[in-house]
Formats: C-alpha cells, structure tokens, sequence
C-alpha cells in the first residue's frame, strides 16, 4: 500500500509545527510548573517524606488507566472517523469514570496495607482519588481538544492541573514553611479535583455536553480494555520500581529516584510533543492499515532521535545541578539520573512505532509488548532492588538498571512488531491482487 504523499508533506506544513509548538508549550510549562512545585516540595517534604508520597501516588498509578476503560482512545478513534459521534462517546468517557475509578480507588485501599510501607498505605485513598478519578477527566478532555486537532487547548488542559500544583507548593512553602506527606496529598487530591471540574465544563461548554448510553461503553468494552491495558503496563514500568521501593520500605531511596525519574519526564517533553500532535493523523491515515502510519513514524524518527540523543548528552551533564537546586538531601539523585540517562533515545523508537501500531488498529501488538516488558520490569526489580540494597548500598540503582533494560526492550519490540504487520499487510494485499 503506498502512503499518500499528501499526509507525508502535512508532517512538514505549518500546521503540523504549529500543532506541535503548542504541545510543546502545553506539556512543556506543564513539566515546568511541575518541576517548580518539585523543587518546593523537596524544600517542603525532604527526601524521606517526599519517599512516602512517591510511594503512595505511584501505587495507585499503577492502575489509573483503567478508570476511563480506554474510552478515550476510542473516542480518538471514533470521532476522527465521524464527528457526530461526539455526544455518545464524552458520555462514555464520563460514564466509566464515574463508576470504575472509585471502584479502583476502594480497591487500591484495600491492598495498599500489603504492598506498601504503613506509612505510604495511609495515603492512598486520597492518591487514588486523585489519580483514579479526576486526573484520568482532565487527561481525556486533553485528548478530546487534541481529536480536533486543537493543540492550544490541549495544552491548556495538559499544564492545568501542575500550574494549580505550583502555585499551592509555593504557598505552603511561604506559611506553613514544612508539611508531611499527608498534607501535600490532601492538597493534591482537592487540585486535581477542581482541574478535572475546570476541564469538564470547558468541554461541554465548546463542543455539547454528553449524552449516556450505558450499552455504548458496554459494547466498546473489549477494544477499551485493550487501549486501558497497554496504558496500565505503561505505568507498571513506569511505576513498579518506585512502589517496590516503597513496599521494601526504602523511602529515602524512592524519594532519591523519583525526583531523578521527574527530572528525566520533564527533558522527554519534545518527544511527547511531537507524538501527541502527529496522533491525530496517524490515526487518520490507519484506516488505511499499517503502512502509512509506519512510513509516517519513520518520518518523525528522522528528526526526533536526534532530539533524544541531544536530550541524553544534556541529562548526563546537567545531573550535578540536581543537589545544588534541591538540597543535600537529594546528592544521589545525580547519579540516578546519569544512569537514567539514556532512556529518551529508547523512548522515543517505542513512542513512535507504538503509535503507529495503535493507530493502524493494531494495539494488540503493542499490548503484547507493553505487557512483555512490564513482566520484564516487574521480575528484575524484584531481583535488582534488594540486591543492589544488600551489595551496593542502594537500592535505586537496581530500579533505575531495570528501567533502561525495560525501554530498550519496548523499543526493539515495537520496532519488529511493526516491520512484521506492514510486510504481512503487504503480503495479503499481493495475494488478494
């Protein structure tokens, strides 16, 4: 199947930079008012409360996927396809929230008490709620705006809830001076609250408001269950080494390795970028099968590894600043982050090949990746954390050992998996001519 050279050249149009411009400037001042907020926080917390709160907001991540049962990749899908299905599927995005994110949240109580230290376990219902009920609402309106290929919005949308965030950190900071864990998890869950509140209305306001069809969500169960899970491996290994920190009760080490993880999210911003405003297209152009979004993300390969690899070299070098900025506590956050370093090049060959196998109706493929290096990430962890605690003093470095490992991994298995469904497309096709 060829790629329709009209779509190539709207990869390299204004448009296409624009679009990506502003999701620069979304995702980027919402890391950066995020990483405002962090240095405050660490000032507020230290590292050993700012370990208990890691601990607490990781574990509840590791299944806030599941709290829109994927209805907002459905709705991506469906309604670049046919605009009309608008109402039915913002419906269905607010219906499962509603009903599977406070499930998950009791849930997540319910476990928290066996898989973390007591002290993270306290945190975890108002984690979840925030996490489980009202981040998942502002990050589906952000893809609503980013369906109709309204990036200024869905940049609004994206630094909301991290502006809110900041502004709070330095407020407690300047009256209350210190806080716990507990008390930064309750102001983070009452932010995340009226983010999600801010976000909806602004949805309904501009497009309609929803209409509920409870058999809609039912009957896209199957295909939304897929999107939630390769959304829930993303955050395993993301977020297991940072719970099983937790859950071996290392919480100087998670707060140690969390800020340095933070530090490297915010430097992968352009890669995200670059994938969130090229999303709507890939999948556009994936009704057509697998070819053209494949020839699409090697177009954007072309010019975002050589970001990634720029954005390694800068990690490893401005490392040393991380102490200097957020205090002695946080000395081995450097050498964290210097290991973490070389992720983003992994990350962006995942990012790119993942999204052209989702886009092309393939997301069972990139599942079956997401899920090989989840239990990939999951069993070395287990393995290096104690390990690396027992014979090296540390246990952050296994975690951050098992986090390059798990990325190189992902991107060799997104890379194959799509080589694979484009040459058996292309075999069909002959056969079928």
């Amino acid at each position: 199947m060829s790629f329709p050279k009209w779509e190539l050249r709207r990869i390299k149009n204004s448009k296409f930079a624009h679009n990506v411009g502003w999701m620069i400037f979304g995702q980027g001042s919402g890391f950066l008012f995020q990483a405002a907020y962090f240095v405050v926080l660490a000032r507020l917390l230290g590292p050993l409360q700012y370990g208990i709160y890691s601990g607490a907001f990781a574990f509840t991540n590791l299944v806030a996927t599941y709290s829109t049962v994927g209805m907002g990749m459905i709705f991506l899908r469906r309604v670049t396809k046919d605009r009309a299905t608008h109402a039915v599927n913002w419906g269905s995005i607010l219906l499962t929230t509603a009903v599977v994110g406070p499930t998950l949240v009791l849930l997540l109580h319910l476990v928290a008490r066996k898989a973390l230290n007591p002290q993270s376990a306290a945190l975890v219902i108002m984690a979840g709620i925030a996490n489980c009920v009202f981040a998942p609402l502002t990050t589906e309106t952000a893809r609503i705006f980013q369906t109709y290929e309204q990036m200024r919005l869905t940049a609004i949308m994206s630094m909301l809830t991290n502006l809110f965030r900041a502004l709070a950190a330095v407020a407690m900071l300047l009256t209350i001076h210190s806080a716990s864990a507990g008390q930064w998890a309750f102001v983070a869950m009452v932010l995340s609250g009226v983010s999600a509140f801010i976000a909806v209305l602004l949805v309904c306001t501009r497009f309609g408001w929803p209409k509920f069809r409870p058999s809609v969500p039912l009957k896209e169960a199957g295909e939304g269950i897929g999107y939630a899970f390769a959304g829930s491996t993303t955050q395993v290994y993301n977020d297991i080494d940072k719970t099983l920190l937790s859950h071996f009760g290392m919480n100087q080490a998670t707060g140690v390795y969390s800020m340095a993880y933070r530090v490297l999210d915010i430097a992968t911003i352009p890669i995200y970028a670059v994938r969130d405003a090229a999303m709507p297209r890939i999948f556009k152009v994936g009704h057509e099968g697998p070819a053209p979004g494949a020839i699409m993300a090697r177009e954007l390969l072309k010019k975002t590894i050589p970001v990634s690899i720029a954005i390694s070299i800068a990690l490893y070098f401005v490392a040393p600043l991380i102490p200097m900025i957020l205090g002695p506590g946080f000395l081995e956050s450097q050498r964290a982050l210097r290991w973490l370093c070389v992720i983003p090049i992994f990350r962006v060959i995942h990012q790119m090949n993942g999204t052209a196998l989702a886009g092309s109706g393939f997301q069972a493929y990139r599942t079956t990746a997401q899920l090989v290096a989840c239990g990939f990430n999951f069993g070395v962890n287990l393995w290096l954390i104690p390990y690396t605690a027992a014979h090296m003093g540390t246990g952050w470095l296994g975690a951050a050992w098992s986090s390059v490992a798990t990325d190189a991994l992902l991107g060799l298995l997104n890379w194959s998996f799509l080589r694979f469904v484009v040459a058996n497309a292309a075999k069909q096709e002959a056969t079928n001519a």
